[in-house]
C-alpha cells in the first residue's frame, strides 16, 4: 500500500471506532497517525519501515507502527476486517448523509435503535430525531433532505468516476480482433459534469464474441439485457453500461446520434429536413419522394461518411466538438464559421489552487512540486487554507510565513523545473472581510478568496459578502463561486451575474474549480462571461499529487463553456504569468 492508502485505512479505523463508541483518545491516535503519515515522503516511509524505525516519528506508537508496517507490506490488516464485521452496514451508509458524523450516528443507534437509512428516514418522519438532545427540528430537516438527495443523486455519477470505468472498457473493446471502431457516446463524450449511463458504440461484423466479452468483464454485477447487437450490464458501483453494435458504414451516423444531446439532435434533424434530407442514427439520406426504383435505391444509400466532420460538412457546417452539442447556438456558430478554437489540456502551463500537508492536503510541498514537474508544468501555485478553516488545519500568519520562506528557498535552489508561486486560499468571512489582513496578503504572489462556512445566508447577503471580498485589491481570484458539491450538496444562494460583474470590474479571475465534485463556476455561465472579458483559471483544487490530474475535468467544463486558450490565465507561460501577477499587486 502507498502512504495515502494506508492513511485512508487509518481514517477508516478511526471512523469505525467512533461509531462503536471507543475511547476518544484511541480514535484521535489513528486520526493523528494518518495525518503524520501524509506528511512523510513516500520514500522515507519505506526506509523507516525497512529499518523498523517508524516509532521514531512523533505520534506513531508501537501498535500503530505495527499496523502501518503490515498494511505497507501485505496490503491487508486482520484488525480492520474484524472491525468492519462488527459494525452494522447501515450505519456506514448514514455517513453519506450530509451533517451526520460518527458521533451523531452512534446516538441515533443507541437512543433510537436505528440500523438503516430507511429506519432513519422513518424516525425523521415521525419526529423522533428532532426530539433527541443535540438534534432538533433543523437537524431533522437537514437529515431528511440529505436522504432524499442521496436517493436522487444515486441515479447519476461524477464524470471522473464514470470515465474511470469507461476507459478500460473502451480499451478492451478496441483490443478485440472483431472490432473495427469504438467510441464512448452520450453525456460522457460530451463532458457533462455527471453521467447517467455509459454508452459504447462499436463497428463490427462478427458480433457474438464482442457481446460475450462485454457481458463477462470483471466487475459486472448483473447482465440486465442481452440481444444480437445490444447488451447492458451493471457494475458493482451501480453504474450501467450499454453496448450497441452497428455495421461500419453506419458508425458515424450512430455515433453522432448517441452522443446527443437531444436538443442538438433535434436541431440537426430539422436542418437536414430543410435541405430535403432525412437524418437518423442509420444515415443521412434524401427525404422520401417519388421516383424510379433506381432513384429510390440511391436515396436509401445516402451519404457515405468516414468521420463526423464529413457529416457536418454535408449539412453546411464546420465540425462541432462533442462538448458543444447542447443545442445552445453551436449550429448557428458552425454555419457562420464562428466556432472558437477550444482550450485543450495540452494548453495548460500550470495551476494555482492546490493544497499540501500544511493544511488538509495529503502530499508534501516537495511531492506536489515534483508531480507538477512530471506533468511538464511551468509553475504551480500553493494555496493552503487560512486560519478560519480550522477543520482543514488552516495556516495562521506564522505558519504561512514559514511556508513562504520554504517556497522561496526551493525556487532559489532550483530543485524542481516547476516554479512555485506563494499563495493562500483565504476564507471570505461572513461579512465579506478576509481571513488575513492586507499586510499578510501583500507578502504573497496571489490570493484565492473562497467561502467555506455560513452557507445559509440569503442570496443578497451572500452576494454582497463575495463582492466585498472581490473589491479587496489583494484578491487575485475567486474560488468555487457557488460552493456546490455535485451529487452531494446544493449550491448556496448567490447571484452569479452580479458576482461576475464585480469580478470583471475589479479585474479578478474566477476559477473553474476542476475538482470532479465541484466544476464551479458552472460551464453554463462561461461563454457570456468570457465574451465580456472575464478571465478564467482552471484549477484542480488538488489535495494530493493525483489531484493535479483533475484539470482534465476542468478542461471538459471549459470547453463546454466555449472557452479558448486566450480566456484562461494558466495557459500563459511563466514569464507572462509572473508579470501579470506583479501588475495585479
Amino acid at each position: 500500500m502507498t502512504k495515502h492508502e494506508i492513511a485512508d485505512t487509518l481514517h477508516e479505523i478511526a471512523t469505525l471506532l467512533e461509531l462503536k463508541g471507543e475511547n476518544p483518545f484511541k480514535v484521535r491516535a489513528y486520526q493523528s497517525g494518518a495525518r503524520t503519515l501524509e506528511a512523510i515522503e513516500e520514500d522515507q516511509l519505506a526506509t523507516l519501515i525497512a529499518a523498523q524505525q517508524l516509532e521514531s516519528i512523533k505520534g506513531i506508537g508501537e501498535a500503530l507502527a505495527q499496523k502501518i508496517g503490515e498494511l505497507h507490506t501485505t496490503g491487508k490488516l486482520e484488525f480492520l476486517e474484524k472491525l468492519r464485521a462488527s459494525v452494522e452496514p447501515g450505519l456506514l451508509e448514514m455517513l453519506e448523509v450530509p451533517g451526520l458524523g460518527p458521533k451523531k450516528i452512534k446516538v441515533l443507534h443507541d437512543k433510537l435503535g436505528l440500523k438503516t437509512l430507511a429506519e432513519l428516514a422513518a424516525a425523521c418522519g415521525d419526529g423522533r430525531v428532532a426530539a433527541l438532545d443535540g438534534f432538533g427540528e433543523k437537524s431533522q430537516q437537514k437529515i431528511t433532505e440529505g436522504i432524499r438527495n442521496r436517493e436522487a443523486y444515486g441515479k447519476r455519477h461524477l464524470w471522473w468516476d464514470a470515465n474511470a470505468v469507461a476507459a478500460p472498457i473502451a480499451a478492451g473493446l478496441r483490443a478485440l480482433p472483431q472490432v473495427a471502431r469504438v467510441e464512448s457516446a452520450g453525456s460522457l463524450r460530451r463532458g457533462l459534469e455527471t453521467v447517467g449511463d455509459l454508452d459504447f458504440l462499436v463497428a463490427a461484423t462478427d458480433i457474438a464474441p464482442v457481446v460475450d466479452w462485454f457481458c463477462s468483464q470483471p466487475g459486472v454485477k448483473e447482465v440486465t439485457a442481452r440481444g444480437e447487437t445490444k447488451a447492458s450490464v451493471r457494475f458493482e458501483g451501480g453504474l450501467q453500461a450499454d453496448l450497441r453494435i452497428v455495421p461500419a458504414e453506419q458508425f458515424v451516423f450512430a455515433l453522432h446520434h448517441f452522443t446527443g444531446s437531444k436538443d442538438h439532435n433535434v436541431q440537426m434533424r430539422q436542418r437536414a429536413l430543410a435541405r430535403g434530407l432525412s437524418m437518423s442514427e442509420w444515415g443521412l439520406v434524401p427525404a422520401a419522394g417519388e421516383g424510379t426504383a433506381k432513384e429510390k435505391a440511391e436515396r436509401r444509400e445516402g451519404l457515405k461518411a468516414e468521420s463526423e466532420a464529413e457529416l457536418f460538412k454535408a449539412l453546411g457546417l464546420k465540425y462541432i466538438p462533442p462538448e458543444l452539442r447542447e443545442g445552445l447556438g453551436e449550429i448557428e456558430a458552425a454555419e457562420a464559421g464562428e466556432l472558437p478554437r477550444l482550450v485543450e489540456e495540452c494548453d495548460l502551463r500550470g495551476a494555482f489552487h492546490n493544497h499540501t500537508t500544511a493544511s488538509d492536503g495529503r502530499s508534501t510541498l516537495a511531492e506536489m512540486a515534483a508531480a507538477a514537474a512530471a506533468l511538464g508544468w511551468d509553475y504551480l501555485g500553493i494555496a493552503d487554507h487560512s486560519k478560519s478553516s480550522y477543520q482543514a488545519r488552516g495556516l495562521d500568519e506564522a505558519r504561512l510565513a514559514s511556508q513562504v520562506t520554504e517556497i522561496h528557498a526551493l525556487n532559489a535552489a532550483k530543485k524542481f523545473t516547476t516554479h512555485l508561486f506563494t499563495g493562500t486560499e483565504c476564507d471570505i468571512l461572513p461579512d465579506g472581510r478576509l481571513d488575513f489582513d492586507d499586510g499578510v496578503l501583500a507578502t504573497l504572489d496571489y490570493v484565492v478568496a473562497s467561502v467555506h462556512n455560513v452557507f445559509t445566508q440569503d442570496e443578497a447577503t451572500m452576494t454582497a459578502r463575495i463582492i466585498r471580498a472581490l473589491e479587496n485589491p489583494h484578491v487575485t481570484m475567486l474560488g468555487h463561486l457557488t460552493g456546490r458539491l455535485l451529487l452531494k450538496r446544493e449550491a448556496y444562494r448567490v447571484n452569479a451575474g452580479k458576482v461576475i460583474d464585480a469580478a470583471i470590474a475589479n479585474h479578478v479571475v474566477i476559477e473553474l474549480n476542476a475538482s470532479p465534485q465541484r466544476l464551479d463556476m458552472d460551464w453554463r455561465h462561461w461563454r457570456r462571461a468570457a465574451e465580456r472579458g472575464l478571465l478564467c483559471a482552471i484549477n484542480p483544487d488538488a489535495h494530493d499529487t493525483a489531484g493535479l490530474e483533475y484539470v482534465r475535468t476542468g478542461v471538459n467544463a471549459a470547453r463546454k463553456g466555449w472557452l479558448t486558450r486566450e480566456s484562461v490565465l494558466n495557459t500563459r507561460p511563466l514569464a507572462e504569468v509572473t508579470e501579470w501577477l506583479k501588475q495585479r499587486k
